[in-house]
């Protein structure tokens, strides 16, 4: 793939997971919340020059400094989302204006790991975008799912 479908891949996902985290919608714990990080990481993975071989001891510490801090990012986008029992018992989940600034600070941590990168002269395709990307979504989605878990034995409640 071209480094510019693999940029309108992950901004296609972004505004789609953006939009839904946004609207309430009920939570399925059982659904495979890992598929489409998978994809995105198949797809990231298979990029030969992900680590770029002029510059690999650089490189391999700029992918995994960045891969590190999107762990974290994606830990706090989880905990930002509301999470509550309805009436009947079904867990609902929506995201909230810290979900949104957590959003901001991913784009923001993303584009200060190019920055380093460009200062270290390392090449970063496109697909360390994926991969992050890939990660974020997954451990959100963990994060989330351990959060629903844990109203588990609780007929009503809010975990913010």
């Amino acid at each position: 793939m071209t480094a510019l479908s693999n940029v309108l891949i992950a901004v296609a996902v972004i505004v789609l997971v953006v939009g839904r985290q946004l609207r309430a919608r009920r939570l399925d714990t059982e659904r495979r919340f890992w598929l489409l990080p998978l994809v995105l990481a198949a797809v990231a993975l298979r990029d030969p020059v992900l680590i770029d071989p002029h510059h690999e001891a650089a490189a391999t510490a700029v992918l995994l400094g960045s891969l590190v801090t999107t762990l974290g990012m994606g830990c706090a986008w989880g905990w930002t989302m509301r999470i509550w029992r309805d009436g009947d018992g079904a867990l609902w989940t929506r995201g909230s204006t810290a979900t949104v600034f957590a959003w901001v600070g991913a784009i923001v941590v993303r584009g200060a790991w190019y920055g380093v990168g460009a200062a270290l002269h390392v090449h970063q395709s496109s697909s360390v975008l994926m991969l992050s990307l890939a990660l974020l979504l997954l451990v959100r989605s963990v994060a989330v799912n351990w959060r629903a878990h844990q109203l588990d034995g609780k007929q009503h409640g809010l975990a913010a």
